[in-house]
């Protein structure tokens, strides 16, 4: 499994593969639903989003074949997950649904994604710190505790959740920023620019929030010639 799908908690949607070839074959819906999962957060982080709404429906229908609402549960965290990562900050209807049959973890880490106060202890490792910072409300231990996440992915997605908790700061917002452009992630990249020139217009630093616009207009350009040259114009 990638390090993309390990911050999201999914981990026990899908398998290794077998040793060799003599072990028993890995069920069609977990391959599937795996690649299915892989893509649809590629495309959404990539604003891709016909590609990701088709790619999210098809992992729905392959765990949904198994009837276990576990996995129903882990892939609407994760779609809500790259939600709080490029900041939308909706409700989680997916997971809302199954939250009667949820585990103690996926109810606390779809707190902690809504900005609420979640139990760090049950919470996926990487986020455990945070979830302190923020039941703390320190909001430099918060920002620092996101810095410190490997994972780029879990890092945004920490970040989103500070963010959303009302606990930001200039630091975390920079962080997300070059998170976010380190990965090439269109969507969360320019969601969180506007967030960084929203605060330094408040702050009356008109000129660093033109220097951010700029930024995002270099972004804006590069998708829409993008999708130009697709087409072959």
């Amino acid at each position: 499994m990638t390090t993309l799908l390990r911050p999201l908690v999914i981990s026990t949607l899908v398998m290794a593969l077998p040793a060799c070839s003599s072990g028993p074959p890995v069920p069609d819906w977990k391959l599937n639903a795996h690649s299915a999962q892989e893509r649809f957060l590629s495309a959404y982080l990539s604003g891709k989003d016909n590609v990701a709404q088709t790619e999210l429906a098809r992992a729905r229908q392959e765990v949904g074949s198994t009837g276990k609402a576990s996995l129903a549960i882990r892939i609407e965290l994760a779609r809500c997950a790259a939600q709080v990562a490029a900041l939308v900050f909706e409700a989680c209807p997916g997971f809302e649904r199954l939250r009667v049959d949820a585990a103690a973890s996926d109810v606390a880490y779809a707190d902690y994604l809504s900005g609420q106060r979640a139990d760090s202890a049950v919470l996926p490792e990487q986020h455990r710190a945070v979830a302190s910072a923020l039941a703390a409300a320190n909001d430099v231990a918060a920002s620092s505790a996101v810095a410190a996440i490997a994972d780029p992915l879990s890092r945004l997605v920490a970040a989103g959740a500070v963010l959303r908790a009302g606990h930001g700061t200039p630091a975390l917002l920079t962080s997300a920023v070059e998170t976010a452009s380190g990965q090439g992630w269109r969507r969360p990249l320019l969601a969180w620019l506007q967030a960084q020139a929203l605060r330094a217009e408040k702050a009356g630093d008109m000129q660093a929030a033109a220097q951010v616009r700029r930024r995002m207009a270099l972004v804006t350009e590069s998708g829409t010639t993008s999708g130009a040259a697709s087409k072959g114009l």
